[in-house]
């Protein structure tokens, strides 16, 4: 199924969007952002991006830098923040969009930390770090969606992740997964603005 993605990225990854574009055979109509906004008004630069990209995609693919980090010290992160609010949104003139965060090389080591034995129910978990030291709260809070559990599933999750090599391997059924959680249960417990 072709869905249509937005893509959300610092431009320091740039190079990484370009080949989703260019290389990858993705089945998907491309509604990000190909060529810079000509104003410094920002809030200016988002109405467009919200009415003329943003309004009609389905899926939101989050490239996840070095430099996209809610602590990123000496780094604007209104325009991230504010396109994964958007996409988050659902309202009369926008649906909400599903959210696939792709792991980019250099942060593959710092997100994903091996495994450990849980003291709470014995079993083995993954230990993800999502959080603001890795990236913004619009994507950690809807990746870890508060519960009572000592483990997330994917069912308790709204975002998806990936590492790059993976979504490579195989984007279609990355942007699929994404896609689908748009009418799954855990879509309600979302926050645009955690």
């Amino acid at each position: 199924m072709t869905h249509k993605c937005f893509i959300s990225f610092k431009t320091q990854d740039h190079e990484y969007k370009k080949y989703i574009h260019d290389e990858l055979k993705v089945d998907m109509i491309d509604k990000s952002l190909h060529e810079p906004i000509d104003s410094d008004d920002e809030d200016y630069i988002m109405r467009k991006i919200r009415e003329n990209y943003l309004s009609d995609s389905t899926v939101t693919i989050f490239l996840i830098g070095s430099k996209s980090a809610e602590n990123s010290w000496f780094e604007n992160q209104n325009f991230i923040k504010r396109e994964l609010q958007a996409s988050l949104y659902n309202g009369v003139w926008n649906t909400k969009n599903g959210i696939l965060g792709v792991v980019l090389p250099s942060m593959t080591s710092q997100i994903y930390q091996g495994s450990r034995t849980c003291n709470h129910c014995g079993g083995s978990h993954n230990i993800v770090k999502i959080n603001d030291d890795t990236v913004i709260k619009e994507f950690s809070y809807n990746y870890y969606i508060p519960n009572d559990k000592c483990a997330w599933s994917f069912n308790d999750r709204y975002c998806v992740l990936t590492t790059w090599e993976d979504f490579c391997k195989n984007p279609n059924l990355h942007i699929d997964l994404a896609f689908d959680k748009r009418t799954s249960a855990i879509s309600l417990k979302t926050k645009v603005r955690p």
